[in-house]
C-alpha cells in the first residue's frame, strides 16, 4: 500500500512539470518573463513566455 502511494506521489509530480511548462504569460522582451536559478531558460517568443528545456543541456 506505502509503495502505491509513493509512486502515485511520484507520478503526480512529474506529471506537473508539464502542467507548469505550459503555463503561457503575455510577454515583449525576455526580461518580463519568470527569472530561473538556471541560465535564462524562459524566451518571450510570439509574445508569449516559453520555457526551452533544451537551454538547460546545452
Amino acid at each position: 500500500m506505502v509503495q502505491i502511494l509513493s509512486f502515485v506521489h511520484a507520478l503526480i509530480l512529474f506529471l506537473s512539470l508539464f502542467l507548469v511548462a505550459k503555463v503561457r504569460t503575455p510577454c515583449v522582451s525576455d526580461d518580463d518573463c519568470l527569472e530561473a536559478f538556471l541560465p535564462p531558460i524562459w524566451k518571450c517568443v510570439h509574445n508569449f513566455c516559453e520555457f526551452n528545456i533544451r537551454n538547460i543541456f546545452n
